[in-house]
């Protein structure tokens, strides 16, 4: 067995097992060779890249354009503290001794 020194191929210390069917496990393998990867190279790696994009995704936010410049615009020209808030503020400043 060739050792790979990519960041992919670092020391394994887990297992994942997996029941697939047959034709899931064919054209995972059709997939890994024409990759030119293993079967199990193939399937940790494409496992790898399907997590990071869904928690990507779920970790990213995104706004439309609109909202994206009424954003701005409030980091620009922030509104006037409410009293809620600037007895907050007061609250943790008593809190800090400051």
């Amino acid at each position: 067995m060739q050792v790979s020194t990519t960041s992919s191929t670092k020391a394994r210390g887990s297992r994942l097992e997996a029941r697939i069917s047959n034709e899931q496990k064919a054209l995972f393998q059709q997939a890994a060779m024409l990759s030119t990867r293993t079967l199990s190279e193939f399937v940790v790696a494409s496992a790898q890249e399907a997590a990071t994009r869904i928690i990507e995704a779920h970790e990213t936010i995104r706004l439309e354009r609109e909202d994206q410049i009424r954003f701005v615009q409030t980091l620009l020209n922030p509104p006037e503290p409410n009293a809620r808030l600037r007895q907050a503020a007061q609250q943790y400043r008593a809190m800090l001794g400051v």
